[in-house]
This record gives C-alpha cells, structure tokens and sequence, in this order.
C-alpha cells in the first residue's frame, strides 16, 4: 500500500506539481481515505521526500543506462534530455520550481544530488567530446560542466521562462543547442547541425 501511495503521488505531483495536490486528492484519486495514508506517512511533507527520491533514483537509473551506450557525447546528450522530459512529462507545470519555492528544504537537498550526479556525468561527457574532437580542446572541463547545470536548473523559472512562450521540449532543445554551439569543433558542429535537421523532419 506505501508504494501504491508513493506511485500515485508521484504521478500527480509530475502532473498537477507538488504545491496544488494535497492529502484529500491523493486520497480521492486511490478511493481510500487519508487515515490509510496518514499510517504510511505522517504528512505531505513525507511523501514529497520519498517521491523526490524516487524520481532521483529512476532519472539517474535511465541516464546511466544511456551514458553506458557510449554514443558520441553530442547524440548523448540529446538522448538524456529526450529520457528526462519523457519521464518528468515535459515539466508541465515545473513541479521542480514549485518544490523550490514551497519544500526549499527537500529542494536543497535534492539540488545537491543533482549537482553531484550530472557534474560527474557531463565531465565525462564533455572529456570524451574534447578526446574525439567533438569539443574544443581548450575548454575549461570543470567550468562548462557547471555552467550546463546551472543553466538548465534555471531556465526551469516559468517566471523568466513562461511555458506559454517557452513549451518545455523547446526549451530544453535551445538551451542544448546554445550550451552545444559554444564548445563544439568545426567536426562537432557538422555533426551537431546534422542531428538538429534529422530531429525536426
């Protein structure tokens, strides 16, 4: 029943964002009544941490079984961000950003996870670009890794990025796109102009 409960959770989070669903939906939504849930967890609070984590885990799961393929580090990074927006529904209503400014406790820590797992993940990405002549050799490794994440937790503020101006797949396919123009070789930039046109026929 306490992963019946997380599942559901979860999904109305990802849907509907951490802040609009409370205890009564998720009870509504199982046809069962909030005692049942209350004996599982003590309060929304508790089921947000667990379905974070949850989400962390299955994300960090999807993007390691991608990394493992070994495609050049520029289809690579496409694939991720193709995985990420699947299963986190396009962000529709950037339940990230809710859970910043309402649970910034959960989002701190989450955030840190985050950092940690794709810092480590674009070094080597970007490392194996520069080896294969993908990317500039004389870029700063450490540095493009950290501006990449930055960047793509912070165009999550529908505040600066409205999702009526700035649909999620777009989005994300521009910030890849200009965090890609500014690294690659001229070999690179072929390569990656040829995936930006198969992409949209």
């Amino acid at each position: 029943m306490k992963e019946k409960i997380l599942h559901t959770a979860t999904e109305l989070f990802l849907n509907q964002g951490f802040k609009s669903i409370t205890m009564d939906d998720i009870a509504r939504e199982m046809a069962i009544s909030k005692k049942t849930i209350y004996s599982h967890f003590a309060n929304k609070e508790a089921i947000i941490e667990a379905s974070t984590a949850g989400i962390f885990n299955m994300i960090c799961s999807g993007i390691d079984h991608i990394t493992e393929n070994k495609k050049n580090p520029i289809e690579e990074l496409y694939d991720i961000k193709r995985f990420v927006l699947e299963h986190l529904r396009g962000e529709r209503t950037s339940p990230m950003y809710q859970l910043q400014k309402y649970y910034p406790k959960i989002h701190r820590t989450l955030r840190k996870k985050q950092y940690d797992f794709m810092q480590d993940c674009m070094i080597e990405n970007i490392s194996r670009g520069v080896e294969q002549g993908l990317f500039r050799a004389n870029i700063n490794i450490q540095f493009v890794a950290g501006i990449y994440f930055t960047g793509m937790t912070g165009i999550k503020d529908g505040d600066i990025f409205p999702a009526s101006e700035f649909p999620p797949s777009i989005l994300y396919d521009m910030y890849l796109e200009y965090h890609l123009r500014g690294i690659v070789t001229p070999k690179g930039r072929k390569l990656l102009n040829n995936l930006i046109q198969s992409n949209q026929e």
